[in-house]
C-alpha cells in the first residue's frame, strides 16, 4: 500500500469510527473539502471539523473501499461502497461513489467527489 493509499484508509477508518479530530489531521491547515451534504466545499480545518460534526448529528454514513487508483493529474481516486443511515439504522442510500484526493506534503488538500448529486438529492430520489 502506498503512503497516500495509507492515509487514505486511516481517514476512512477515523470516518467510520466517527473520530473527527483524527479525520482532521489527515487534512493541510487550508483544506478545500467538499460538502457532500449541500454541494459546495467547505474551507478549513474549523470548517472541515462543523461540517463533520452537524452530519454526524444528523445521518449515519459508511465508508469501505473498494479500490485506489491515481488519475491523469496524479489525484488519488478512492472507489468507495457508501451506505446512507438515517439516525434510527434506515438506510437511506446505498451506492457506490468515487472520491478524489489531492495530497500535498503527506496531508490532504483538496478533496472532490465524482458524483455531482449531493446526499440530499439521492436521499430525496431513493424516497
Amino acid at each position: 500500500m502506498s503512503q497516500h493509499q495509507e492515509l487514505l484508509q486511516n481517514l476512512y477508518d477515523a470516518f467510520n469510527e466517527r473520530e473527527i479530530e483524527t479525520i482532521i489531521s489527515t487534512m493541510q491547515p487550508d483544506v478545500k473539502w467538499a460538502n457532500g451534504l449541500d454541494g459546495g466545499f467547505v474551507h478549513g480545518r474549523d470548517e472541515v471539523r462543523q461540517y463533520w460534526t452537524s452530519q454526524f448529528e444528523n445521518i449515519r454514513c459508511e465508508l469501505e473501499t473498494l479500490s485506489f487508483e491515481t488519475d491523469s493529474e496524479n489525484r488519488d481516486v478512492v472507489t468507495v461502497h457508501q451506505v446512507i443511515k438515517d439516525l434510527q439504522g434506515n438506510v437511506l442510500v446505498d451506492t457506490t461513489i468515487q472520491q478524489i484526493f489531492t495530497v500535498k506534503e503527506g496531508l490532504i488538500s483538496l478533496y472532490e467527489i465524482g458524483d455531482t448529486e449531493t446526499i440530499k438529492e439521492k436521499i430525496e430520489k431513493a424516497k
